[in-house]
């Protein structure tokens, strides 16, 4: 397998094809993406597989030999050899993890680079002082980095007079240095997808400065050949070519570096919500805060090098980012940050496109840091020194290669515009030792929020509450919304909009504060000390009393009622909450804190003290004051392999099929406590190991559970 196996057809992917050319100069990475003992001979099923990164881990494409043709010719790629189809069967795995070919159209080499090794990808936009390039692409391809360039062009893909081809991919294989005279001359070789088209300028194969060279130098170097691949001078090159793209290894590919000690990585995985973490790109902006955000601490400046190497690339040390450290006496870490919008490309299909994305990096000074977390950073982020920023642009991959001084940032990935939606990875590279987090919440409530206020009934609120009782001395759904209409009339004097409590809300508050069906005097008296409670919670966040919040205001809401919620389990409040506005109006905020409520306090009944979890049925928790011998609620201490769990009713050991599903609330491990004044849901997403139960079929449908959803639930 070699680069001039593959040659462009009628697919405008330029881009994928010169990064699959680049991949063939290394066979390591080359029998990676493309693993060897596949053939047409012996045992052949009409089968391949091939590997490719995505987004943190590797991924097995399975295609059978089933090629697009036309007239008995391959439409895509082709090798120039018939009887070779290694890159059409390439090809096609890629359009298959994708959805089809015609994503495939248009796109960047860095793309496929990062798909085809797992590396970093980072793109240098050329200029004429374009300082120490020729050194730094020398070094990039003796590290077995990938190498591209681009012509950029406003009106597609042209052929100029030189032979270039404007707003095309190339793949850059090779470097030279030859004398000619007393001159040096710097020649890059490079080579074009289509397998044909070449340079025509200056070193082209006719060019007749070839003659001055030594026979031994022209003999290795050219080869007058219209397959693609070209030499051409560094100086035209810069002339010619507006960007440099290149792909640095992985750790993972690369191995632990010998002299550093390893390498120090972190991946996160996230996801941009519209009214929830979209904020945009503008720190200025009022929610630019929700924005995700990513504590990194560099603990180990680097080491200065003596034979310090030119060009932005170099290496992943000092002198390899920028050059020595700005004069060699300020210690700073150089960390590589990369971005990835995850699965986007396969959207094309729906005309979606690329986002534009990009990161800012704050420094949080030592004073700060124990007061970080996401409630309070609205009014801390706009105080924070910027430190460094990365471009943002339309491009699946943003990286930049940061020298930060020794100390804690702040990371702050973002989409350009406030409300864009899009999934995305975070990886922080380094060679020297850091730490990084993403800053949430440990989910808790504070002991004030699940007390029970006492506020005494005004008297003619009491005797209202009589006359719709009646002789049943309770209220059912409909007479507690009569009633709350009444009661809540002088709040809707200050407010635009009427505060309804509608009829569903009030019966999933009689799931909360009475038995189910009904409400007594006792019971409505402990819901009336929580909606003052909330209702001046609502009324701090309605700042404009226009009678909603700004669906980003609903987790400070929460938090100042008490409970402490992390980003996942918010974010999925958020989404059901709010309406199609991004507004959150109070009865929504209501039946929210209810549900809250009534999780906190129901458990927080069954746990005195110690480490376990509590399992909660369906059922119980539809009817958390309902008391069953035969469908108990008790405490299971977490034993390991052999401990007990009930649910159900029914006692199962650990791998055996549980009769029900529950889901598990958690104490503190042995040896700590959480704040005091505080108890926490820690395991809402899957149920505890010990209950045998198996966790795939858990996840969303827990947030459902969570966020009041009883009715649509069945258990997988």
């Amino acid at each position: 397998m070699s680069r001039t196996d593959v040659c462009q057809g009628r697919l405008g992917n330029c881009w994928f094809l010169a990064a699959a050319a680049s991949l063939t100069l290394y066979p390591r990475l080359l029998c990676r993406v493309v693993p060897p003992g596949q053939g047409f001979q012996g045992g052949y099923a009409g089968v391949f597989h091939f590997q490719l990164w995505q987004f943190g881990r590797w991924v097995d494409v399975v295609v059978d030999d089933r090629l697009p043709v036309r007239d008995g010719k391959l439409m895509f790629v082709r090798s120039d050899q018939r009887n070779e189809f290694w890159a059409p069967l390439l090809e096609k795995a890629y359009a298959k993890l994708h959805g089809s070919y015609e994503v495939m159209r248009g796109g960047h080499m860095n793309e496929a680079f990062v798909d085809f090794t797992g590396g970093v990808g980072e793109v240098l936009y050329l200029r004429r002082d374009t300082p120490g390039l020729f050194s730094a692409l020398r070094h990039a391809l003796a590290k077995e980095s990938l190498v591209g360039a681009t012509a950029l062009s406003d009106r597609g893909e042209y052929r100029t007079e030189d032979g270039l081809v404007k707003g095309h991919a190339y793949s850059v294989t090779g470097t030279y240095k030859v004398s000619l005279g007393f001159t040096k001359v710097r020649l890059l070789r490079l080579r074009n997808p289509w397998g044909r088209v070449e340079w025509t300028g200056a070193w082209s194969d006719s060019c007749p400065r070839w003659d001055a060279l030594p026979a031994e130098c022209r003999d290795t170097l050219l080869v007058k050949k219209e397959d693609g691949e070209f030499w051409m001078g560094l100086e035209d090159f810069v002339r010619c070519f507006n960007t440099v793209q290149v792909c640095s290894l992985s750790p993972e590919v690369l191995g632990p570096s010998p002299a550093g000690g390893g390498w120090h990585i972190h991946t996160f995985q996230g996801r941009w919500v519209r009214g929830f973490n979209s904020g945009g790109s503008q720190p200025g902006n009022e929610t630019f805060w929700t924005n995700p955000q990513f504590r990194l601490t560099l603990l180990e400046p680097d080491e200065e090098e003596d034979d310090d190497e030119e060009g932005p690339w170099g290496g992943w040390g000092a002198a390899g980012a920028w050059g020595p450290a700005r004069g060699g006496r300020i210690p700073k870490c150089t960390v590589l940050l990369s971005l990835i919008q995850r699965n986007r490309r396969r959207l094309r299909a729906q005309g979606l496109t690329y986002l534009t994305v990009g990161f800012h990096v704050f420094q949080i000074p030592e004073e700060l840091l124990g007061l970080w977390d996401s409630p309070r950073s609205r009014a801390l982020l706009p105080g924070l020194l910027r430190a460094d920023r990365s471009p943002f642009c339309a491009r699946r991959d943003v990286s930049r290669r940061c020298r930060l001084r020794p100390g804690h940032y702040l990371v702050v990935p973002s989409a350009a515009r406030a409300g864009d939606e899009a999934d995305f990875t975070l990886r922080v590279f380094s060679e020297r030792r850091h730490t990084a987090v993403e800053i949430d919440d440990v989910i808790s409530a504070d002991l004030h929020a699940l007390l029970v206020p006492y506020v005494p009934l005004e008297l003619g609120l009491e005797q209202l509450f009589q006359e719709l009782a009646g002789e049943e001395e309770a209220l059912s759904a409909p007479q507690l919304q009569t009633l709350l209409s009444i009661a809540l009339e002088p709040a809707r004097s200050h407010a635009r909009t009427p505060r309804e409590i509608g009829l569903r809300t009030c019966e999933q508050l009689l799931r909360c504060f009475g038995n189910g069906q009904s409400l007594t005097l006792y019971h409505f008296q402990q819901l009336w000390g929580h909606l003052l409670e909330w209702q001046a919670t609502f009324d701090k966040f309605d700042e404009d009393a226009s009678g909603t919040m700004n669906s980003y205001e609903l987790r400070l809401a929460l938090n100042a009622a008490g409970f402490h919620l992390n980003n996942q389990l918010t974010q999925a409040l958020t989404s059901r909450y709010r309406d199609s506005r991004l507004q959150v109006d109070f009865e929504r905020f209501v039946s929210c804190a209810a549900q809250l409520t009534c999780i906190f306090r129901h458990c927080s009944r069954q746990l005195e003290g110690g480490e376990g979890v509590v399992c909660l049925t369906r059922r119980q928790h539809l009817r958390p004051e309902a008391k069953s011998r035969r469908d108990p609620l008790r405490l299971c201490p977490a034993r390991g392999a052999g401990a007990l769990a009930r649910s159900g009713g029914s006692e199962r050991r650990r791998g055996s099929q549980p009769a029900r599903s529950g889901f598990w609330l958690q104490c503190p491990p042995a040896g700590r406590c959480w704040p005091r004044g505080s108890l926490h849901l820690s395991a809402l997403c899957s149920p505890h190991p010990d209950a045998g139960m198996a966790t795939a079929p858990f996840s969303r449908r827990l947030h459902d559970l969570a966020l009041g959803a009883w009715q649509e639930w069945v258990p997988g």
